[in-house]
């Protein structure tokens, strides 16, 4: 059985996060979204693991789901958390953010009292800042919970990626020693690719999955992993990112990233932006304020990715375009523009407007999920529903006939379904860099 998760998720207690995100909510859009599985995130808060534990029953081994049934009650939850490791390691600051799973609230409440007795507050932030390294946090999770998941979280941002350019690491034993071989996986973040992530020779026996790191409702699920289960269960799920048995990652839902806010290289307040080839030319120093720019995720992975490796596409009968390992030993994956998004540009509106949210609700209302419409639903059907352009831009995302202008230094990228002058994102746009995960 296939399952859609997204296990990278932010609660109202975390910072620059919405306030609407608290259990019922993130439920109702998961649904709406099409993900069977979400994350809890931030079960280290004392007060979101309250309100988790106050809204949630089992449903199986190391599953949860609304105790009020509804019609989201079909969305089921794991618990999961991201730490914010900052320390010094070989002679320098290191910001990493890591991704822990358990299966219990008993093994959660154990994990965090752990935590507190190393120091950290978990009062202040659903996302804990804490002075402890990345192994310690390994050997604490550990030491709880044996089958406890570990997974470092959008390893290619400059700032709290493992791989990142500012205060990350090269290498996987560089920070974890021995405890390397208890990290199964890697999650992409929005500005690269699984492709990207193919090119790291220690990745190559390590599963890579992406997921969204929503801070609100509807950015849920502009990343996702669909696993091939035997039943939805932690164990299950363990295995497929431990790849083990039967039950396996079968694909990964991916934002382009050049959409994402790192994939160049660049100084937003300088309005300075480089691609890799322009950055090997030009180097790393900003022409206009003399200061260090930003490595882009890009340039970061030509750096260190010393892989060779092949991809080939293929289109479905649907006009998705599928990438693939030419090798066949990696799980494919498929790029998409958030619905809403599209909606966006084709009514010439805001996201967040009520045209676009109106017509939002109306497809999945109608045609189901926003994953079934974008990758599974007949145009046909969907200029029905939603007239003629929405039904094009959405065949041209499928596709991948679009323009992106590439985000950098804390600016998202800009997305052009329909073609025309691509515009430099206004620094403007960017947002405090404590606030960006």
């Amino acid at each position: 059985m296939k399952f859609v998760a997204d296990l990278e998720v932010h609660s109202k207690y975390a910072r620059a996060v919405s306030p609407q995100m608290n259990v019922p909510t993130i439920a109702g859009w998961a649904a709406k979204k099409g993900i069977d599985l979400v994350g809890t995130g931030d079960f280290t808060h004392p007060m979101w693991l309250r309100e988790l534990e106050g809204n949630l029953e089992e449903a199986g081994e190391g599953i949860y789901q609304l105790k009020v049934q509804n019609e989201k009650s079909k969305v089921k939850f794991l618990l999961t958390s991201e730490i914010s490791c900052i320390y010094s390691h070989n002679g320098k600051g290191r910001r990493v953010h890591i991704l822990v799973y358990l299966p219990t609230f008993t093994d959660v409440e154990k994990f965090n009292k752990e935590l507190i007795s190393k120091g950290a507050n978990l009062f202040s932030d659903g996302r804990p800042i804490v002075g402890l390294t990345l192994s310690q946090i390994v050997e604490t999770a550990l030491g709880v919970q044996a089958k406890a998941i570990i997974i470092p979280a959008h390893v290619w941002t400059p700032w709290f990626g493992f791989y990142g350019s500012m205060s990350g690491y090269d290498h996987l034993e560089e920070a974890f020693g021995e405890l390397a071989k208890y990290i199964p996986a890697v999650e992409t973040g929005l500005s690269s690719d699984p492709a990207m992530n193919w090119k790291i020779g220690e990745l190559t026996n390590r599963r890579i999955v992406s997921f969204s790191d929503a801070h609100s409702p509807a950015k849920l699920g502009r990343e996702a992993t669909v696993f091939d289960l035997s039943e939805i269960s932690f164990n299950a799920l363990n295995n497929a990112i431990w790849g083990k048995g039967a039950d396996k990652i079968d694909y990964t839902i991916e934002f382009y990233p050049e959409e994402g806010k790192y994939h160049y290289t660049g100084h937003r307040n300088c309005k300075v932006v480089y691609s890799p080839n322009e950055t090997r030319k030009m180097g790393t120093i900003c022409p206009v304020c003399g200061r260090t720019l930003t490595v882009g995720v890009a340039s970061r992975v030509e750096e260190l990715g010393k892989e060779e490796i092949e991809t080939e596409s293929s289109v479905d009968k649907f006009g998705v375009r599928w990438i693939k390992d030419k090798s066949k030993m990696k799980p494919g994956y498929v790029m998409l523009v958030p619905l809403l998004e599209i909606l966006s540009e084709a009514l010439d509106s805001g996201v967040g407007s009520k045209t676009v949210l109106l017509e939002y609700d109306k497809l999945i209302n109608t045609l189901g999920s926003e994953f079934k419409v974008l990758l599974e639903t007949k145009l046909a059907d969907i200029e029905k529903v939603a007239g003629s352009k929405v039904m094009e831009g959405i065949s041209k995302v499928r596709s991948g006939d679009i323009v992106i202008e590439p985000g950098y230094d804390g600016v998202f990228g800009k997305v052009r379904i329909w073609k025309g002058e691509a515009e430099v994102p206004e620094a403007k746009e960017a947002i405090d860099q404590g606030a960006l995960f």
